[in-house]
């Protein structure tokens, strides 16, 4: 398999994990009924909206970019952390869920975006 070949695969393999991870996002329960056949409660609902976000964040990670490893893996976290930030604190603000963990975690994820952000915009994009 030459070089250009197995960038290909890895695109297919990464936007096949993208559409799924949106999917997941967006309406978990038929992600589950399609794979499984089964409801989704609503903390299955959650969990699963979190594994959406992660595979997105994966997809884009392993996205060929050209020897840009950094880059990938730079703006894989900031996605994944913005939007974990985003969705743990509509859980806890919803009051849909809320364990002793949830606003720290928010918080961290939060702190790591923004330091993330920063190497971001302030480097050139690494």
């Amino acid at each position: 398999m030459n070089r250009r070949s197995g960038e290909q695969w890895i695109a297919a393999a990464a936007g096949i994990e993208a559409v799924t991870g949106l999917v997941l996002i967006i309406r978990p329960s038929l992600a589950a009924w399609l794979l499984f056949g089964a409801e989704l409660s609503d903390l299955g609902q959650a969990v699963g909206r979190f594994a959406g976000i992660a595979l997105v964040s994966l997809a884009l990670a392993c996205w060929p970019r050209g020897g840009s490893e950094g880059k990938s893996a730079l703006l894989a976290l900031l996605v994944f952390g913005l939007l974990t930030t985003v969705y743990l604190a509509y859980l806890g603000i919803a009051g849909a869920f809320g364990g002793v963990l949830l606003w720290p975690a928010v918080a961290l994820h939060a702190v790591l975006a923004l330091l993330l952000g920063h190497r971001w915009f302030s480097r050139g994009r690494v």
